[in-house]
């Protein structure tokens, strides 16, 4: 039995044990499917889910006609949600609440972010979590027979999501699923999760895209010259969707770079009272931004170290990073690299944990000025 995969780039691995699973009637009743953003590792539990649902339906074709909008009474969403202005302070919302958003979003691409999926929902500068009221709709839902007569397939997205009351009310779910349910979780950072939802799961690594099918599917899929892809899947690195980000002229790679610019220049300058602004200025950008800056700067301190090594096989920037680094790559030496990522990496974690981004941020570039310096 052939699973359709022909939305997924690159990957032939997983999809050869997922197709094993169920070729051998090996399906267990959770898989956690593991990987950074980008990989495809969504598409993959999409794909997987939709096989299931049409091989064990009793009608087939009707299955497959519901799933070309991933409108199915026997496929649950599951994903991170955030709570609306004109929601009561006690209200927990949930992902039916925001399903004419989601499969808006699913139904373009399965390829997708947290950034996307915050701006389909209208998000400010929210946090998206998945809430104890998620995990009540979701065991009502499996509660009930299936439609089709065949399996009830479970997706949720970023599980690492959850509130305690709903990982505690998700792990009751698989000690005890119901029969014919099968749980797919998409996640970024297992590590976050609880240990006692690991166990109840098989988990399949979903490794970065190799460069190969990147620049392919660039050019079957987005008409690019050979030369073009090539460079575009190197500064990809595995991820697909930095692939297409990086085409557009207004990405936030650029504007990113504009940041880490201003930031290392006011530090070699020493300039306290503007850094005090570019920290104000950042801060301003609401958790999920802020975070996601703070990863790029740990990238981009990567590739000014690997720059001072003057092998182009080692570096993966655009000609705008590059041309910055030839005079600021020198900055970033052995001895102050690890410790300015690790300033990158306690920031990133300050702010996942709620912290005054504006101290955050004026702490880390204090810090950084006494870094930058060192020789």
């Amino acid at each position: 039995m052939e699973i359709n995969f022909a939305d997924v780039i690159g990957q032939e691995e997983v999809k050869q044990r997922l197709t094993q699973l169920v070729q051998g009637n090996r399906v267990p009743h959770a898989l956690l499917f593991c990987g950074p953003q980008g990989c495809g590792k969504m598409a993959l539990a999409m794909a997987f889910a939709r096989n299931l649902l049409i091989s064990s339906s009793v009608s087939p074709e009707n299955s497959e006609t519901m799933l070309r909008n991933w409108e199915h009474p026997d496929l649950h969403f599951t994903y991170p949600t955030i709570k609306l202005p004109g929601m009561s302070s006690e209200h927990q919302p949930v992902s039916s609440e925001f399903a004419k958003e989601w499969h808006e979003m699913v139904t373009t691409d399965t390829y997708f972010t947290v950034k996307q999926w915050m701006s389909q929902m209208g998000a400010t500068t929210q946090q998206a979590i998945i809430t104890g009221a998620e995990s009540d709709e979701l065991s009502k839902q499996l509660a009930l027979k299936s439609s089709q007569g065949g399996y009830k397939v479970s997706i949720i997205w970023l599980p690492e999501r959850m509130n305690l009351t709903s990982a505690n009310k998700l792990l009751k779910l698989l000690e005890e699923p119901s029969q014919g349910t099968i749980f797919l979780m998409v996640s970024e950072e297992p590590e976050k999760l609880l240990e006692t939802i690991i166990s109840r799961t098989q988990r399949i690594d979903v490794k970065r895209i190799d460069d190969d099918s990147i620049e392919r599917a660039l050019m079957e899929r987005r008409g690019l010259d050979a030369e073009t892809a090539h460079r575009v899947a190197r500064i990809a690195h595995g991820s697909w969707l930095k692939a297409l980000e990086s085409l557009s002229s207004e990405n936030e790679r650029n504007e990113f770079l504009t940041h880490f610019q201003s930031l290392m220049r006011l530090c070699y300058q020493r300039n306290v009272k503007e850094l005090k602004q570019w920290s104000e200025t950042v801060a301003a950008f609401g958790r999920e931004k802020e975070r996601r800056l703070l990863v790029y700067f740990q990238q981009q301190v990567r590739e000014n170290f690997m720059h001072n090594f003057g092998n182009p096989e080692l570096i993966y920037m655009t000609v705008e990073e590059e041309n910055f680094a030839k005079n600021f790559s020198r900055f970033i030496n052995e001895t102050n690299v690890i410790e300015i990522n690790e300033l990158f990496g306690r920031c990133h974690r300050d702010i996942g944990q709620n912290a005054n981004a504006k101290l955050v941020f004026y702490d880390m570039a204090l810090k950084m000025i006494v870094l930058l310096l060192r020789q």
